[in-house]
């Protein structure tokens, strides 16, 4: 069983940056695929972004394309989400999912075919 830890997560002013971090506990996850998505009070979860195992292949969602960028460092075994210019509406919890399955360059956008969750890092923004 993999857990995800997700970190970096916290107050922030509308503008303000944030970098999240994704590892996993007691494994490597350099060979799984992995994405980020969040859940707003009162809404569905939302995809955001998604890396390749390899890394050379990346995905957006249009909502957060230009401010926020995935990125993986293999070696320290970590899955980054480096969020720029950040709203109001981006407020919500963030979590990071991995799957085990997905060839070397295939990203994986919906949810269902994520194997493991983290529990979720909280971003606020305030306007």
């Amino acid at each position: 069983q993999v857990q995800l830890v997700e970190s970096g997560g916290g107050l922030v002013q509308a503008g303000g940056s944030l970098r999240l971090s994704c590892a996993p506990s007691g494994r490597t996850f350099s060979r799984y695929a992995m994405g980020w998505f969040r859940q707003a009070p009162g809404k569905e979860r939302e995809f955001l972004a998604a890396i390749s195992w390899s890394g050379t292949s990346t995905y957006y969602a249009e909502s957060v394309k230009g401010r926020f960028t995935i990125s993986r460092d293999n070696a320290k075994n970590t899955v980054y989400l480096q969020l720029n210019s950040l709203k109001p509406e981006d407020t919500a919890v963030y979590y990071c999912a991995a799957d085990p399955i997905s060839g070397p360059t295939i990203v994986v956008v919906t949810a269902e075919a994520y194997d493991y969750w983290g529990q979720g890092t909280q971003v606020t923004v305030s306007s």
